[in-house]
């Protein structure tokens, strides 16, 4: 652990990663449990997909703005408040939307959803950052962002096998009844380590300290182009593979699943470059790659199989920057490092919003193909910046 904190017993650390682990999960299956959903949603509020998908525009969007506010909080006051708030706020509201009675109410209980969302991936990934030795910083992050992806194997699938069972309110509960139960278990086990931080609060400072450094500025910039693809892909999969293949809800979680393991392979990959002193040249070939078989992947329609092995291949190889983008956060923000990484969560949500948005913006205008090319494109600008602009900032890897 780092000079301030003090390592727990075996026993303790053991529960305290289950908890914080299960927590990713979830945070990362109410980030994605929308895909899935779209259609019953839209039929149940007599909308379209293209509308319906403003709802993870609006989640990503509430999730985007708040995720930078909590981390000077957590590192000045310490990890464990954050998280419960978090936890809390989360599953009352995924709760309460199984009950919402208009799409006005749904908006509204996922932007709190947003809120809570926000608190849990930077305090767990700065905590993550400080109970391992340097040299091993990128492999933990990179296996914690993988037990995070993990949710796009199992979550999201669950999640639609639960929607063909009854109806999409049944993952609401589900989902919001295991958010509190971690709550009430991260109230017993939750680490009480001290704080990071000095106890003096500093706020501003600490915004910006991080905001002098160009390079973690350009390095949020190249992070949120990519997202865009992920969110862009991950949101409007499930909606392609029922129109273009017939299928129900029920019959998309195996395939969901399957491309779900891309993002999980595509994370810990990641982590294995992320100390390598050629780490951005490889994330920029990567999210070429991924755009050239995004834009594959909504140009043709072969066999249904196959368009799951490209979507595959395509969310492995953009996956691979988002641990690699979450270590270099922890390299530049020194003691700052929960608000480093909730400003690069932030490019993360924020590439949610538009991924989301402009996603069903040109789904409704050019169908499927122009949300191929408008993925193609943005990460393409994404390497772009990393290779003509994005430099390791002196003494990062040393």
């Amino acid at each position: 652990m780092t000079a301030e904190t003090t390592n727990p017993p075996a026993t303790n650390q053991v529960r305290a990663f289950s908890i914080i682990a299960a927590a990713l999960f979830l945070n990362n299956t109410v980030a994605l449990m929308l895909g899935p959903l779209l259609v019953d949603i839209a039929d149940n509020f007599d909308t379209s997909v293209a509308v319906t998908g403003q709802l993870a525009a609006a989640t990503f969007f509430s999730w985007a703005i708040f995720a930078p506010l909590v981390g000077p909080f957590s590192d000045s006051f310490g990890r464990r408040v954050v998280a419960l708030t978090g936890l809390g706020l989360m599953g009352i509201c995924i709760l309460a939307a199984a009950f919402a009675p208009n799409f006005i109410v749904l908006m509204v209980l996922l932007i709190g959803t947003g809120l809570g969302g926000a608190m849990i991936p930077p305090n767990s990934m700065a905590a993550v950052s400080e109970v391992v030795p340097l040299e091993h910083k990128g492999r933990a992050i990179g296996a914690a962002q993988g037990t995070m992806q993990s949710a796009a194997v199992i979550g999201v699938p669950v999640v639609a096998v639960l929607a063909s069972v009854a109806d999409w309110r049944l993952p609401f509960l589900v989902v919001g009844s295991l958010l509190l139960a971690t709550f009430v278990c991260s109230w017993f086990w939750y680490p009480k380590c001290t704080a990071t931080g000095p106890r003096t609060f500093s706020y501003l400072s600490r915004f910006k300290q991080l905001g002098s450094v160009s390079a973690f500025r350009i390095g949020m910039l190249a992070n949120f182009s990519q997202r865009i693809a992920f969110y862009a892909i991950i949101g409007y999969l499930a909606a392609y593979l029922i129109d273009t293949y017939g299928l129900s809800v029920g019959e998309t979680a195996l395939p969901l699943a399957v491309v779900g393991a891309g993002a999980v392979a595509g994370s810990l990959w990641g982590g294995l470059i992320a100390r390598h002193r050629k780490r951005l040249g490889f994330v920029a070939a990567s999210t070429l790659v991924g755009g050239a078989l995004v834009l594959i992947l909504f140009a043709i329609d072969p066999a249904i199989w196959a368009t799951v092995a490209i979507a595959f291949a395509a969310v492995l190889f953009i996956s691979i920057g988002w641990p690699v983008f979450i270590t270099f956060a922890t390299d530049v923000a020194g003691p700052s490092r929960a608000t480093g990484i909730g400003l690069m969560g932030t490019s993360n949500r924020m590439g949610g919003v538009i991924g989301s948005a402009m996603g069903g913006a040109f789904l409704a205008v050019g169908g499927f193909s122009a949300v191929g090319i408008f993925c193609a494109a943005v990460v393409g600008v994404s390497a772009l910046m990393m290779r003509l602009i994005l430099r390791e900032p002196d003494g990062a890897l040393a």
